[in-house]
């Protein structure tokens, strides 16, 4: 009776024991589920963006910056001045297949100056690898009313270290064409290079103002709904020419170590909406 006992009660053991590891062992294969990469994480990752800006992510902080913004791999999404492509390396192939990416870039005229070639070059770098065949191309000018995309067709429109090129009458403008291209509700992203209140703006060249931008955003019809901290960096006081740090260190090899720890400029990251309401 007692070896009956004992051999019943290492039976319950043994099946207590293996349903133990069987619990376990489904809880992992679940958290392993659950932590299968995005599109989003898959862009980021991938061998289409190259090493140097891989390096920039430190800096730029894409996932974080897409995911405030409110960022879906089904979204229609809207870059103003692609330029270099450094974005468009994420948002291409975060959103093929499932969205739509329009690129607002300057148009190519003909003529030999820095818009028309910024342009050549992007059609360059979209042909250059499949992965950016959905990209729509559409027509940007400064300071002038553009259709970024088909009006209130877009989710979400960014601009990124762009509004410093524009001057006040231009960032007014694309605000409005930003305005016009978003669904109700859509939303506005906007990184910039930040002026500290009371600094220098002409020393400080290539730095905005984080409350005028604001203001010319609210002006467009625009509500702000979150801010972040995420781009900042507060080793950058603004005592310079933004170009001054990297990644452009414009005076080469003078002071260029003291340049290099402060970083890349500090940056406001604004998340505006287009009100479903009035």
């Amino acid at each position: 009776m007692l070896l009956t006992e004992k051999t019943t009660r290492k039976n319950k053991l043994i099946s207590l024991f293996s349903a133990s590891l069987l619990s376990v062992s489904l809880l992992s294969a679940g958290m392993a589920s659950a932590h299968q990469p995005s599109q989003l994480e898959r862009a980021i990752s991938s061998d289409v963006r190259s090493d140097k800006n891989k390096a920039r992510d430190v800096y730029r902080h894409p996932e974080a910056t897409l995911d405030f913004f409110g960022f879906k791999s089904t979204m229609t999404v809207v870059e103003i001045t692609p330029g270099g492509g450094w974005y468009t390396e994420i948002l291409a192939p975060a959103l093929k297949g499932t969205g739509k990416l329009y690129g607002a870039h300057y148009p190519d005229t003909g003529e030999d100056n820095y818009y028309s070639n910024s342009r050549k070059n992007l059609v360059k770098k979209l042909a250059s690898d499949a992965i950016f065949s959905e990209v729509v191309l559409t027509d940007f000018t400064p300071r002038q009313q553009s259709e970024l995309a088909p009006k209130g067709t877009a989710d979400l429109v960014l601009t990124f270290r762009n509004l410093h090129n524009w001057k006040d009458a231009g960032v007014e403008q694309v605000f409005k064409d930003a305005f016009n291209a978003l669904k109700l509700g859509g939303v506005l992203g906007v990184v910039e290079h930040r002026l500290p209140e009371g600094a220098d703006a002409e020393k400080a060249r290539g730095y905005v103002s984080e409350t005028k931008t604001i203001k010319q955003a609210k002006a467009a019809g625009f509500k702000l709904v979150a801010s972040s901290e995420l781009n900042a960096n507060p080793k950058d006081l603004a005592q310079y020419q933004v170009w001054t740090l990297p990644p452009s260190l414009a005076l080469g090899e003078k002071d260029k170590e003291k340049y290099l720890a402060i970083g890349e400029s500090d940056r406001m990251t604004l998340k505006f909406v287009k009100p479903a309401h009035k």
